[in-house]
C-alpha cells in the first residue's frame, strides 16, 4: 500500500486528497460522479467466500475477514450491513451530512451502522496506510481492528501479526497495484488458519506475481477470463488512453470495455489446494 496511492500506470488520475481525510464525505463526493461501483459487485462474492471458508472449517462460528486497502471501511460497511453503495453515496453527500463536524458525523454514523447491522455480520480487520481513514472506520464500528501500516516497506507490527493469525478470508477491491506480492507474502507468513483470498484486480494491472506468491503458500488461484466487473468511469481521455495501452500490453482486448469509458476488473479467487 503506497501512502500516497500513486497511480498504478502513467496517466491514471490520482485521488490523494480524498483517501486520508478525517471522514469519507470528500471520498464519496468525488467518486459519485465517476460511478465508482466495484465494492458493490464484490459483496456477493465476499459473502460466498466467507460461507465456503466456514463450511471448510466445519464451524458455525464467524470467519474473520482481512480487508486490504480498506480505506474508510466501505467493504466492511457493505459486507456486514443491509446497505448498498448507493445508500452510502446518498448518506455522505446529503446536505444534512455536509453541515456536521467530523465528531458529530462519527456519532451519527455509529447509530446509522448499528441500525443496519446484519445478523450474519463477521469480524473485519482493516489494513491501509491511511491512518485517518482507518481511524474513522474503527470509530464508527465498521472495523473490529484497524492497522495503518505499509507492508511494502516495513514488516507487520506485532498487533497486526496477531490479528492475521485469526483471519480466514482476505479481500481486496482495487488495491492491487498499490500493493504487490510483498504485502501478500508478509501477511501469509503470519497466517495460522487456512486462508482464502478474493481479489478484484483492474485489467491494467498484472496479478501474476501475486498468484505466484500465493501458490508458494499452497493456494490455488482461479479466474473466469470471460467475466469482468466495471470499476468506475475514466476521468479524462488521457486516463482512458493510458488504460487501453496497459490492457493491450497485458495481452487483453479493450474492445467493448475500456474503449467504452470505464475501468474494468477481473476476480481472482485463491483457496488451499485441498479445498480447490
Amino acid at each position: 500500500m503506497n501512502a500516497s496511492r500513486n497511480g498504478t500506470s502513467p496517466g491514471k488520475t490520482r485521488f490523494d486528497h480524498i483517501y486520508n481525510e478525517p471522514d469519507p464525505r470528500a471520498y464519496f463526493g468525488r467518486l459519485a460522479p465517476l460511478e465508482y461501483e466495484i465494492p458493490q459487485h464484490a459483496q456477493p462474492v465476499f459473502r460466498r467466500t466467507r460461507a465456503e471458508q466456514a463450511a471448510a472449517a466445519g464451524t458455525d462460528g464467524p470467519v474473520t475477514v482481512l480487508d486490504l486497502c480498506c480505506s474508510y471501511g466501505i467493504n466492511a460497511a457493505l459486507l456486514n450491513h443491509d446497505l448498498t453503495l448507493a445508500d452510502l453515496y446518498a448518506h455522505y453527500t446529503a446536505p444534512r451530512a455536509q453541515g456536521l463536524g467530523t465528531a458529530e458525523l462519527i456519532e451519527r454514523d455509529k447509530e446509522f451502522y448499528a441500525s443496519h447491522r446484519r445478523a450474519d455480520a463477521t469480524p473485519v480487520v482493516g489494513l491501509d496506510t491511511a491512518d485517518r481513514a482507518v481511524g474513522y472506520a474503527l470509530a464508527v464500528g465498521l472495523l473490529d481492528e484497524a492497522y495503518a501500516e505499509n507492508l511494502e516497506e516495513l514488516p507487520p507490527s506485532p498487533g497486526l501479526r496477531h490479528a492475521v493469525a485469526g483471519v480466514g478470508v482476505i479481500t481486496v477491491t482495487g488495491g492491487v497495484g498499490y500493493i504487490t506480492r510483498r504485502t501478500f507474502e508478509a501477511l501469509l507468513r503470519c497466517a495460522r488458519l487456512p486462508v482464502r483470498v478474493s481479489a478484484f484486480v483492474l485489467r491494467t494491472v498484472r496479478y501474476q506475481p501475486v498468484v505466484a506468491c500465493l501458490d508458494s503458500f499452497g493456494l490455488i488461484t482461479e479466474t473466469d477470463p470471460s467475466r469482468t466487473y466495471p470499476q468506475r468511469r475514466f476521468t479524462s481521455g488521457l486516463e482512458q488512453r493510458s488504460a487501453i495501452r496497459a490492457v493491450l500490453l497485458a495481452g487483453e482486448d479493450p474492445a467493448g470495455l475500456e474503449t467504452e469509458g470505464r475501468y474494468y476488473a477481473r476476480l481472482y479467487e485463491s483457496r488451499p489446494r485441498d479445498a480447490a
